[in-house]
């Protein structure tokens, strides 16, 4: 039986999921003939090395009565205060721990990012959360280096495609049944997951969040509470479908105040239906704030926890998933697990 491959995907407007699912495979291929692999790099885009699904969320951001672009009350409001608070965290952790040296444009747009973002007492025309959000991304997106923040055409979509990662984490925006959005986000992934078979699952942005909340509440139940402590103390490894390799790119677990806090479980803990888990990074993607996600998630039964490397992709927009795909240190790892667990 040949292995799931899901893809979740990160923040954006609308997809086409077939379309991504083949370019992702693509890139992957790509990344796989670099390594090496060029004989099982067809299997891929072919069709015979997995069962590839795309676990599509996106349209859930546009549903009729949510809190979109425009609109106003409570949710909105929290949500742009999480927007700015995730923005001055990934912008503090790029001036005080950058993974290569900042040009003085670099570091000057930064400085006046974090100002726009955090005005000092009694400044003049400092605006609402969202306004602030908003001129702090034009500020970013005018320096080369730093447009790996975006790629959208202009700094005000670019604000509010980061601002579902805010819209998730505040678990508001409930349906007529009352499941929340992030509910509702997580419900899309655990349907594309196959529960009897093995399951490679690789995660992008916002989507490493969807996935991992996924994963162990599919283990545990209940958002996968509780389960960093099961896991730590080493009393079972959960249920729920087995993953013996989860794949993360562009994550934005590590920003500390804004994402962190707000993930479930609380401590962070690998799922335990987890094998291996391997993140990547690239130094010019300003989301994945703090990349060194073992430093502060906690192993599962099985001591299994994130093991980080570092990708250099080129170009200025360095955060699309296809980048990350088309690695060969990303897409090697991968077309070996699909392999393996294809002989099986």
């Amino acid at each position: 039986m040949k292995p799931r491959l899901v893809f979740v995907h990160g923040i954006g407007g609308p997809r086409d999921a077939a379309a991504d699912l083949e370019e992702w495979l693509r890139a992957a291929a790509s990344g796989a003939r670099a390594a090496g692999h060029a004989e099982r790099a067809s299997g891929l885009t072919g069709g015979w090395a997995a069962d590839a699904r795309f676990a599509y969320y996106g349209d859930l951001f546009r549903t009729p009565g949510s809190q979109g672009a425009g609109a106003a009350g409570p949710d909105r409001d929290a949500d742009d205060e999480l927007l700015a608070e995730l923005l001055l965290d990934a912008v503090d952790a790029r001036l005080a721990e950058p993974a290569a040296p900042l040009s003085a444009a670099e570091t000057r747009a930064l400085r006046h990012a974090r100002t726009q973002l955090a005005p000092p007492p009694g400044a003049q025309g400092a605006g609402a959360p969202a306004r602030r959000a908003v001129n702090a991304v034009t500020t970013l997106l005018a320096v080369p280096g730093l447009r790996a923040l975006g790629g959208w055409l202009g700094a005000r979509t670019t604000a509010g495609m980061l601002g579902q990662v805010a819209r998730y984490l505040n678990r508001a925006e409930p349906d007529p049944t009352g499941a929340t959005l992030d509910r509702r986000v997580r419900a899309r992934v655990a349907a594309c997951l196959d529960p009897d078979g093995p399951n490679v699952v690789v995660a992008h942005s916002l989507g490493t969040v969807v996935a991992l909340e996924t994963l162990h509440e599919l283990a545990y139940g209940n958002d996968g509470a509780g389960a960093g402590d099961r896991d730590r103390d080493g009393a079972g490894t959960g249920g729920g479908p087995r993953v013996p390799l989860f794949v993360t790119l562009g994550s934005p677990l590590g920003i500390r105040t804004a994402v962190q806090p707000r993930v479930r479980p609380r401590p962070l803990a690998t799922p335990g239906s987890v094998g291996r888990w391997l993140n990547f990074w690239d130094r010019d993607d300003l989301v994945a704030a703090r990349p060194h996600l073992e430093t502060f998630v906690r192993p599962n039964a099985d001591t299994v926890r994130p093991v980080s490397h570092r990708v250099d992709s080129d170009g200025a927009w360095v955060h699309p998933a296809a980048k990350y795909l088309a690695q060969p240190a990303v897409a090697g790892p991968l077309v070996e697990a699909l392999t393996t667990l294809g002989e099986r």
